[in-house]
């Protein structure tokens, strides 16, 4: 069964709600929890179910994904699996972009067609969850759907920027919403457990994680030349016309990071003691590149609730509830409260460091007060820098900074002066 599934994960958009993270990079390629990037969850889901045939669809900005998927998965010479990367491509039978979801996988067909899978896996590549495929897979065939939705229950607030499912005893959904206005969900409550139905989580919200038999797939493509998205389009059309559509109700830990909030707030909670996405579980562990780094080295630093990657040369007095990207640089008496460092892509020299032309080095300098903030990759961070965000700052975009939802954002390669005051 497992050998017969075929997954794509779809490789995202603009990602405009993660700007300016994506500034320079598609969503999927955004790192996440001081070493990895956000495609790695889903790929590292599918090895785990020892999905071997993945494709990986992208579009915008695709140059860093492609590089790290290139560089971080590699199969024996012997094994029928693979991790390819599918651009958008003009051919002669569609001359534009992916237009949506829906879109990217039709404008993708003519790579599948000489693969033998039964299912097909449809994956979003900005999603932090950690689900056994197999689980879903055998429903799927144990129920005789035609297509398969991983469903989590969220209550009336949450349901509104969600697709909403309804469905009945038996699983089967009979009504899908795309975004529900609140005076909409009247009627949209599924049968759900008791403890869910007490804590006002009985609305079943897609996940974006389809299961499709290989006839079906095909089958609802050709009868909707035109259709962009799978949400929107592809499962309506398929309840209407009768197609065996199920739920597969998922309650584990899972979050879109469709926002710099949603970000930042998903990175930060990877520190708590027991955080609901266990990076420490030897049978659900994330795969990435590996790198041959030394191990980080701390000098006079108090840690508390953090994560430090690989790499880093940190002498910062105090680290609090924050993530430690690879190769960071913190310099002496600084401290970093609630926050995100990226990391760099390399070490920044000896020559580098003595500021001869007056930059900052790559990292954090000395005496620097950075809290609820994003530092992205290789930044250049002077003295006596004090970066504070919060609510009292509004929404803003700057040359070297944004401000989003009250979290600072300092975008990749940005260099901020000794003395800076973003507060």
């Amino acid at each position: 069964m497992l050998d017969k599934t075929l997954a794509i994960i779809l490789g995202g958009g603009r990602g405009s709600r993660l700007e300016p993270l994506t500034r320079q990079r598609s969503k999927p390629a955004v790192p996440v929890g001081g070493k990895y990037r956000l495609v790695d969850i889903p790929i590292s889901n599918c090895l785990h179910a020892e999905i071997r045939q993945i494709f990986v669809l992208t579009q915008y900005n695709s140059a860093s994904l492609n590089r790290h998927i290139k560089n971080s998965y590699q199969f024996d010479l012997f094994s029928r699996g693979f991790i390819d990367i599918l651009a958008a491509e003009q051919t002669p039978g569609s001359s534009h972009w992916f237009q949506g979801t829906a879109d990217a996988v039709r404008q993708s067909f003519h790579h599948l067609q000489n693969i033998d899978f039964d299912n097909i896996l449809i994956l979003s590549g900005d999603q932090l969850y950690q689900m056994d495929f197999r689980e879903m897979l055998h429903k799927h065939n144990e129920s005789g759907a035609e297509i398969s939705i991983a469903t989590i229950p969220v209550n009336a607030n949450d349901a509104t920027g969600f697709g909403i499912m309804k469905t009945n005893p038996e699983g089967r959904i009979t009504d899908f919403h795309e975004k529900p206005d609140k005076d909409q969900l009247q009627g949209l409550e599924s049968d759900v457990e008791s403890y869910l139905k007490s804590e006002g989580r009985e609305y079943l919200a897609s996940m974006g994680i389809y299961i499709f038999n290989r006839s079906s797939m095909f089958e609802l493509f050709e009868k909707q030349p035109e259709a962009k998205d799978f949400g929107k389009e592809i499962i309506p059309n398929a309840l209407e016309t009768d197609y065996k559509v199920v739920s597969y109700p998922y309650d584990g830990y899972w979050t879109d990071i469709g926002t710099i909030k949603s970000f930042f707030e998903a990175n930060l909670e990877l520190t708590d003691k027991l955080p609901r996405f266990d990076l420490y579980d030897r049978n659900k562990m994330i795969f990435t590149r590996a790198r041959l780094l030394p191990a980080s080295k701390l000098s006079g630093t108090t840690l508390e609730h953090s994560i430090v990657a690989e790499g880093c040369i940190v002498e910062a007095s105090r680290i609090e509830r924050s993530i430690v990207g690879i190769r960071s640089r913190v310099g002496q008496d600084s401290v970093v409260k609630e926050s995100i460092l990226m990391g760099n892509d390399y070490y920044p020299t000896l020559e580098d460091l003595q500021r001869k032309d007056g930059v900052p080095p790559m990292g954090i300098g000395k005496r620097c007060h950075i809290e609820n903030a994003i530092i992205d990759k290789n930044c250049c961070i002077g003295d006596d820098v004090r970066i504070k965000g919060g609510s009292h700052l509004p929404d803003q975009h700057n040359e070297n900074y944004s401000v989003v939802d009250g979290i600072v954002v300092i975008p990749k390669h940005s260099v901020i002066e000794d003395r800076t005051q973003i507060t």
